[in-house]
């Protein structure tokens, strides 16, 4: 159950998309008035998706999107009476996923909403990746430095090297990242003793 923040002045309006929402099964988790209340309650409710009407008092939609967006990745589909092309324009930045023209009929607005969240999957699938990619990468360049430490101390080849530490890390059970550091936090502060002498 996907849940929806709905941030828009005319509350005829949030009425009637909250309704047409909700008998599609999504969870209408917080309804904001302007740009002010919108964010604070983003920030609190962390929904799946925020539609967020444009022309708002205190702060406009594009605004508030724009501080959303630096904290949370939740994806943003904007409404408003204006098809100009400098809210268009504008609408690029950001979180913004999708553009809809008041009044919207429930055929474009239930269509832009699975797409908004199926983009949103994707991106984060997507940033998920990348994230545990460089999480891997970090990991092997401190395998690659504990394993320099131990050739260049005890004059074992690089296979020995690596062999005696996933042999620690068997004998051990943690993984072998963990004897890495270990390795390089031990003979780093004896080398810097070192020199230091």
């Amino acid at each position: 159950m996907r849940r929806i923040l709905l941030v828009e002045d005319e509350s005829i309006v949030r009425m009637d998309i909250a309704l047409i929402l909700e008998e599609q099964g999504y969870i209408i988790s917080g309804e904001a008035g302007d740009g002010e209340e919108g964010v604070e309650m983003a920030f609190k409710l962390e929904p799946d998706l925020i539609i967020m009407d444009i022309k708002m008092p205190k702060l406009n939609g594009l605004k508030a999107s724009k501080i959303i967006s630096q904290k949370l990745s939740v994806p943003i589909l904007l409404l408003t009476a204006y098809s100009q092309q400098q809210y268009i324009d504008k609408a690029k930045e950001s979180n913004i996923v999708g553009y809809l023209v008041k009044p919207v009929a429930e055929g474009q607005l239930i269509p832009a909403v699975e797409i908004a969240l199926h983009q949103a999957e994707v991106s984060s699938r997507y940033k998920q990746e990348i994230k545990e990619a460089d999480e891997r990468l970090q990991k092997r360049k401190i395998v690659e430095k504990a394993k320099g430490i131990l050739m260049e101390r005890f004059g074992y080849s690089e296979d020995v090297s690596f062999n005696k530490m996933r042999k620690l890390s068997m004998d051990k059970q943690i993984s072998i990242d963990m004897v890495a550091k270990h390795i390089l936090k031990k003979y780093s502060s004896r080398t810097l003793e070192k020199t230091s002498k």
